[in-house]
């Protein structure tokens, strides 16, 4: 486990000896604190994370955010980024390959924990995959960043949060989305594609209950009787 600077575990790392794989599972933002850091949307460089780019400087200092030892071997003055990276590290040199899984900021802060092992480690990242992700960073993010083809963004429905931050061309997104979209799965649809469909979807909603299959669907409760 790895907490913030809060004591809050933030991030687990989860592995079996009998596994070649290991698992880092990051969270979204829990508390107000965190979710005003999505406010912070200037960029700030990740040189020193060892990366050529700029990200969203909310989840630059997540990463950066002092971590509160969990355990009795923990060193004190530790960021978040660094504990991770030193137990991923020794995962790796292991012979174990990594796959990164986070919701909301937690996805952000994962792409960046898994370049970053791949740029030290080659070919040790097996895939990314995101739940409810806003975007990263600029087009030179987009550019550099290496495991766009590893990463999976799993949007639901109208989530605004994927949608954010709301500057067009000043922050993108990487990787393949998949849409969860009126039981279907959708790929790479554009984002004003989705915006549109989904707010037709819900202006329109309150009349598709006059549609007959709605009752037929709902005659169960007439066949108890």
């Amino acid at each position: 486990m790895i907490a913030n600077r809060t004591g809050k575990t933030v991030i687990r790392i989860l592995w079996s000896k009998d596994q070649e794989e290991a698992v880092i599972v990051i969270k979204g933002s829990h508390s107000l604190a965190d979710w005003l850091l999505n406010f912070a949307m200037w960029k700030r460089s990740c040189n020193d994370f060892g990366l050529n780019y700029s990200i969203h400087a909310g989840f630059h200092y997540i990463l950066n955010q002092e971590s509160q030892p969990t355990h009795k071997k923990d060193q004190l003055g530790l960021s978040v980024f660094e504990r991770t990276i030193s137990i991923a590290s020794a995962l790796i040199e292991s012979g174990k390959r990594i796959a990164v899984t986070g919701h909301s900021s937690g996805g952000a802060i994962g792409c960046i924990i898994a370049d970053v092992l791949e740029q030290r480690y080659p070919k040790s990242i097996k895939r990314i995959v995101t739940f409810g992700q806003p975007a990263i960073g600029g087009y030179r993010f987009k550019q550099r960043f290496k495991l766009a083809h590893k990463t999976y963004r799993i949007c639901c429905d109208l989530d605004v949060v994927t949608f954010l931050p709301p500057i067009p061309f000043s922050y993108w997104h990487v990787g393949k989305m998949l849409w969860l979209y009126n039981g279907r799965i959708y790929e790479n649809t554009p984002s004003l594609v989705r915006f549109g469909r989904s707010l037709v979807s819900w202006l329109i909603r309150p009349f598709s209950y006059h549609l007959m299959s709605k009752y037929i669907r709902n005659k169960d409760f007439f066949d108890e009787r």
